[in-house]
């Protein structure tokens, strides 16, 4: 019976013997593996931690450029280019005679294209006129007329007289009985003539135009209240030679105008005249208050 209580005593040391040693190998073996931190003691010199020096390898997204929107492509405009004005049918020509081809000889004689007699043939000086005609209006240019041609022609020129038609001057109507008496400037419309008549007597006659229909001559009797041979339009600034004044602004002037264009052309009322001398020589006849009728026969 002592025997087993030594026996088990024995046992029983021999077991905390075995368990003392085998905690200790597990303290030393779990202390070597430890590391120092901030917060340890064990005379470790607690420091901050420092940046870490080692590049950042996580990538780092790169913000993209907002793509610019594509250029448009600037369209060059293609020229277009100028249709080419073909000449139309033929109306008149070389070879042609008549009153139609009269017409057209006084009409361009009207503008100064046309410088002979009217005949009524279309020959070689009237080729050249039309073919002249047509350069400057940038007709093409054929020397016969088409129906642009006659349609410009007509725009700028007046219905030719009889005068005309035959190389005649204006022939002048009746006399009105009112230019019969005294000093008088008798203007008959519808022969397009002045006439100064002295005590019933014819002294001197002048191919003379009018107004335009929007700003027409006056018609009636009138006197000469004034006189200007420089005279300068205060109204349209042009220049009125030889002015004798008769109604309001309206004179009886000397015109370039009318000497350059003729019956193409207009006044602003007054009565024009285009033959210089003769005109100079009525102004140096006529007196202020010599009478004045405009009239039609």
């Amino acid at each position: 019976m002592q025997v087993m209580r030594r026996l088990v005593l024995v046992l029983a040391v021999a077991a905390l013997l075995v368990a003392a040693a085998f905690g200790v190998g597990h303290a030393l073996r779990s202390g070597s593996s430890d590391r120092p931190t901030a917060s340890g003691t064990g005379g470790v010199d607690p420091r901050p931690a420092q940046p870490s020096t080692a590049p950042d390898t996580t990538p780092t997204a790169t913000a993209r450029a907002t793509p610019s929107p594509r250029p448009t492509p600037t369209r060059t405009p293609s020229h277009t280019p100028t249709p080419t004005l073909e000449p139309g049918p033929r109306l008149l020509g070389p070879g042609d005679e008549g009153d139609e081809v009269r017409d057209l000889q006084a009409r361009l004689k009207q503008i100064y294209w046309f410088q002979a007699d009217i005949t009524g043939t279309y020959g070689d000086v009237t080729t050249a006129a039309v073919r002249g005609f047509q350069a400057k209006r940038e007709i093409p240019v054929t020397g016969f007329v088409d129906q642009r041609t006659l349609d410009r022609l007509a725009a700028m020129t007046t219905e030719p007289t009889e005068a005309e038609l035959h190389n005649r001057a204006n022939q002048p109507g009746a006399l009105d009985a009112r230019c019969r008496t005294g000093r008088v400037i008798c203007v008959d419309k519808t022969s397009q003539t002045l006439r100064w008549v002295v005590d019933g007597q014819v002294l001197q006659t002048l191919d003379v135009r009018f107004g335009a229909s929007t700003t027409p001559t006056r018609e009636g009797v009138f006197h000469v209240y004034l006189k200007d041979a420089d005279h300068v339009s205060r109204l349209y600034g042009s220049s009125m030679p030889l002015s004798m004044f008769f109604s309001g602004g309206q004179a009886v002037h000397y015109s370039s105008d009318f000497a350059a264009v003729g019956y193409a052309g207009a006044s602003h009322g007054c009565v024009n005249v285009r033959d210089y001398d003769g005109l100079q020589r009525l102004f140096g006849q006529v007196r202020v208050g010599d009478t004045v009728v405009v009239y039609w026969s």
